[in-house]
């Protein structure tokens, strides 16, 4: 069934889709008066409608029924991410959003590679690509992509949460799967470090800082690839998969 996301609650019964929304819905799945939708808040609520009317800009949709979206995660898990080159980014974001990350937010490390000026423009771009991801694998939350932020912020940040664990890939004592063995909080928060791997001394400052240092075994993984691995494993041990 298509799905879409709207910023406005209901008025009188019913929702509107308007812009590329509309332009989406009317243009290219060319719904019709009587086809069924389902339209959600962003926020956790998933409304079932129906077309009621459709025109050159807006899609008006009749609510029949309200509940909360059954596609959402039992831990609210945010990722922190050291800003890698290329647009490796991109992909990271868009995978995050499809297992069920609510919340990414990118920061410097001492070894990035990628540390450009500006980031503005990235951003918005990784904002996007949240946002389509949510669509098309029917998230009832819409992630979002926060402002690139300096390492000590994001593990200040990190160590907030209920269950806070950094990748390490110099950890020798703990593996992911013994630090998920005693279960997790409703809060999980996942930093995982860049290309160059984390400075020893940023290691012991996610330590100081409250965060568990985990491994992902005895392989070296691309920094793409360990939050991927490490957000699918966490999605399992809480019960998700």
């Amino acid at each position: 069934m298509p799905r879409f996301f709207v910023e406005q609650p209901p008025q009188d019964g019913v929702l509107t889709l308007e812009g590329e929304s509309a332009h989406h819905a009317a243009r290219v799945l060319r719904l019709r008066p009587g086809e069924a939708v389902t339209l959600c808040d962003g926020r956790g609520m998933d409304f079932d409608c129906i077309v009621e009317s459709v025109d050159r800009q807006t899609v008006v949709c009749r609510v029949q029924n309200s509940h909360p979206a059954l596609t959402e995660p039992a831990q609210r898990i945010t990722l922190f991410m050291a800003l890698p080159k290329g647009d490796k980014m991109e992909w990271i974001v868009q995978k995050a959003v499809e297992l069920g990350a609510s919340e990414i937010v990118p920061y410097l490390s001492k070894n990035c590679v990628s540390r450009p000026d500006r980031t503005e423009s990235k951003v918005e771009r990784w904002r996007r690509i949240a946002v389509e991801a949510a669509k098309q694998c029917g998230r009832g939350v819409l992630p979002f992509v926060q402002p690139v932020i300096p390492f000590a912020q994001a593990a200040a940040r990190a160590a907030q949460d209920e269950t806070a664990l950094f990748l390490y890939e110099n950890e020798r004592q703990t593996g992911l799967r013994q630090a998920l063995a005693g279960g997790l909080g409703d809060t999980v928060s996942l930093l995982v470090g860049p290309e160059g791997g984390f400075a020893p001394e940023e290691a012991e400052a996610a330590r100081r800082a409250g965060l568990k240092s985990v491994s992902l075994g005895t392989r070296i993984l691309r920094c793409e690839t360990a939050p991927i691995a490490a957000l699918a494993a966490i999605l399992y041990a809480g019960g998700n998969m």
